[in-house]
């Protein structure tokens, strides 16, 4: 574990409480989480030790909102397993090209998917509002297993930041669930999608296992305080959440293309 001042410590901690509570609500607990490791960890650490230590302390936090979840609210676990046993392949072969690959060129293009959602999402009050009636046709639950399974697990593994909104977003289209239900089924996926990914950032031996263990603590305090809260204030609040964290994610990635 290198060298890190006990404020900055705290100040890790403290990000990684927050992005629990953000990541079990919609999703994007990434989006705080990994700026600020690259920030805290020393100079010379290699950007790819804080992509792996980043899947390390979120995938505690995940699994903990997905218990949370899968004890309250109606989600289809075997549905959900399937996409994210899809998810874990994508996620690993994602994180096999993450130290080579550049990903500058895939930030306008998120950022476009993204700005379009939003609008879809502002311009459709009803979205994600109710589930559709009766279970899904085998037809979408494939559509799932192949945009937020293998699609949304790649991206995860490679770049990751909004990979939760992302499936957010996608299982309430394509398996028309209201937004509470697609968080809480976005968490056993991502669950898949964070363990492959760290396992090939593990055999790589990137992860900084010290300090990832004390701020995946925090991590899973706001995984679970976030996953009670959507639970509590339902569809409508997640719709404001995802929204304001939808934005975020594109200030951010323009900030690192045009700007850092």
């Amino acid at each position: 574990m290198p060298d890190i001042p006990l404020t900055m410590v705290a100040v890790l901690c403290v990000a990684a409480l927050a992005a629990g509570w953000i990541d079990a609500v919609v999703g994007g607990g990434g989006l705080l989480l990994l700026p600020v490791l690259l920030l805290g960890l020393p100079g010379g650490t290699p950007a790819v030790s804080a992509l792996g230590t980043n899947k390390a302390v979120a995938i505690v936090g995940t699994a903990g909102a997905a218990v949370t979840y899968a004890r309250r609210a109606p989600v289809d676990v075997p549905t959900a397993v399937r996409i994210g046993l899809a998810a874990l392949a994508g996620s690993s072969a994602g994180a096999f090209f993450a130290a080579g690959m550049s990903t500058d060129v895939l930030k306008p293009v998120i950022m476009v998917v993204l700005l379009a959602v939003a609008a879809f999402v502002i311009l459709r009050p009803a979205f994600g509002t109710a589930p559709a009636p009766g279970p899904a046709t085998p037809r979408r639950i494939l559509a799932a297993i192949a945009l937020a399974g293998l699609g949304i697990g790649f991206y995860d593994g490679l770049v990751g930041p909004g990979t939760g909104t992302f499936l957010v977003l996608a299982l309430t289209a394509v398996l028309h669930l209201d937004l509470v239900t697609a968080s809480a089924t976005a968490k056993i996926v991502n669950c898949c999608t964070n363990a492959g990914a760290l396992a090939m950032f593990a055999w790589q031996g990137v992860v900084l296992w010290q300090l990832a263990a004390l701020m995946a603590l925090f991590n899973l305090a706001g995984g679970t305080l976030g996953a009670r809260t959507a639970l509590k204030k339902g569809s409508g609040f997640v719709r404001v959440v995802l929204l304001t964290v939808v934005f975020a994610l594109v200030a951010n990635l323009a900030y690192e293309q045009w700007i850092a």
